[in-house]
């Protein structure tokens, strides 16, 4: 599905994407190996054993990339610009191996370029639920999307 132009974009609106991901070990470890991230809570399950989690957690910006890539389909794909900024991430639970993560998406507001004619500014309420209905993650996102060609 081709991502949303900025004028189809209405606020309030609300994607509950249907792309779920049960998140894996070999996903947790390849992308700390990817960003050279060696914190043991991540890769060491002695260790994470002695924690108060009991076991290894997902690194939590893997949860905040696939949170934002399951939405990419519904929402930008091929439609934006450029990401403007995140802010307001949290991590309000943690993620584990073999977890299932769903996405729901909201736009919470958008207002058109003052540089650009042919783009508007979209501002995402991003969140992440596992099976269990907790909310693992969130953050709000802006987006610079393209406008309808003419």
């Amino acid at each position: 599905m081709a991502g949303l132009y900025y004028e189809e974009f209405e606020i309030g609106q609300v994607f509950e994407h249907a792309l779920t991901r049960t998140v894996t070990e070999m996903d947790n470890i390849l992308f700390c190996a990817m960003t050279h991230n060696p914190q043991p809570l991540h890769l060491d399950a002695e260790f994470a054993k002695e924690t108060e989690f009991g076991q290894r957690l997902v690194n939590s910006l893997f949860t905040l990339g696939l949170m934002i890539g399951v939405s990419v389909g519904d929402t930008t794909l091929g439609t934006t610009i450029a990401n403007l900024g995140m802010t307001d991430v949290k991590f309000p639970k943690p993620v584990f191996h073999g977890d299932t993560l769903r996405s729901v998406t909201t736009v919470r507001e958008k207002r058109e370029s003052k540089s650009r004619p042919d783009a508007g500014i979209v501002v995402f309420e991003h969140r992440s639920i596992n099976q269990r209905g907790e909310e693992v993650a969130f953050c709000v996102r802006s987006a610079f999307m393209k406008k309808r060609p003419a």
